[in-house]
């Protein structure tokens, strides 16, 4: 089968031919659909991560947003059936231990992250196998095509789970989104969803239009005004709920101050190169004002079925994110976009066996 093999960071990556996936008792193998094209592959490719020890070794088959078709499964796998559509998550659980049992199976303390290590080759390939499938796996809605589910991939997913369940967003409330990438628009589309008002924050005007188009109430361009003071007038005294959706110590520390007493910052987006996982934050001001610094990465396999639901039902519509479908030859130049945010909404590889 064909997959792109990171053979160097920074440089394109390889596409090849190798072997299809072993097939594991608990495990299933899919045809991909389709696949995004996530900053987490960007951070991947660029080699990050050696500072926490989780840099993505060379030779790894990237990819971890894919939806498709089961085609195999294995002799433990009783729920699923070759012909199923499903959405696979990237952060898999193994199923027994104590956060999985009990709803968190994000945080598994023996789970996989799809693409980003040796044992789970990822999915920019013809076919992906999906380790303790009936516990990962989420069956599609006959409604909601492949590229819709590869829209969740990480971005539409992490952004659910941490507005939902993380923040636990209530309508009225006020939720600054900083960084209009795939990720921050998955959060506005979602905060509005569940009754929240969006303040969309970028340095450009496309991201910032798509943010208003998703159901942001007002925009801010960074680079023009004091963000925070922005937003407290915008909001009457700070947002409830603000997201650090880039991940850089700027935009994370701007996410704090925007906030009223007692808010939530929630940090969805990863750390690069300049900050290696360390941004200092105004300790004594998060102190005074009774402020909660959460994180969130990914969702529970578990909760898929509530984010399904409300895409079957029309309350949410992930194809609105969605600016691009590229075949698998592509990926290389669309990661080398993201060096210089050149890329917008989300961009899903959809061609994956052709040329």
């Amino acid at each position: 089968m064909r997959a792109a093999v990171l053979e160097a960071y920074g440089e394109p990556l390889s596409i090849e031919s190798v072997d299809d996936p072993d097939l594991e008792p608990h495990g299933i193998v899919v045809d991909v659909e389709a696949c995004g094209i996530c900053r987490s592959d960007w951070h991947a490719w660029q080699g990050h991560g050696e500072w926490a020890d989780d840099r993505v070794p060379i030779g790894q088959i990237l990819g971890h947003e894919p939806a498709g078709r089961v085609v195999r499964t294995g002799d433990r796998v009783d729920s699923l059936e070759t012909g199923d559509r499903v959405a696979i998550p990237f952060n898999l659980g193994e199923g027994s231990c104590r956060h999985c049992r009990n709803g968190h199976g994000n945080v598994c303390l023996d789970g996989y992250a799809l693409g980003f290590e040796p044992d789970v080759p990822g999915a920019f390939a013809e076919r992906v196998h999906v380790p303790h499938a009936e516990y990962n796996v989420a069956t599609l809605p006959e409604g909601v095509s492949a590229t819709d589910a590869a829209a969740l991939g990480c971005r539409y997913v992490t952004a659910f789970h941490a507005l939902a369940h993380r923040a636990d967003v209530r309508p009225g409330d006020w939720v600054a989104v900083h960084g209009c990438g795939g990720l921050g628009l998955a959060a506005v589309q979602i905060a509005s969803a569940l009754g929240g008002r969006v303040v969309a924050v970028d340095v450009r005007d496309e991201p910032l239009s798509m943010a208003t188009d998703l159901g942001a109430e007002e925009t801010v361009r960074a680079d023009r005004t004091d963000v925070p003071n922005a937003i407290r007038r915008s909001t009457d005294g700070g947002a409830h709920v603000s997201v650090d959706a880039l991940g850089r110590a700027e935009t994370c520390r701007t996410s704090l101050e925007c906030l009223r007493a007692r808010g939530t910052h929630v940090q969805v987006g990863l750390t690069t190169d300049a900050e290696r996982g360390e941004v200092s934050l105004p300790i004594d001001e998060i102190t005074r004002w009774d402020v909660s610094f959460v994180g969130s990465r990914g969702m529970p396999p578990s909760k898929y079925g509530e984010l399904l639901g409300m895409i079957d039902a029309g309350r949410l519509d992930p194809s609105q994110l969605v600016t691009r479908e590229v075949g698998l030859a592509d990926v290389s130049d669309r990661l080398a976009a993201m060096t210089s945010y050149e890329t917008r909404g989300i961009e899903v590889v959809t061609e994956l066996s052709g040329s």
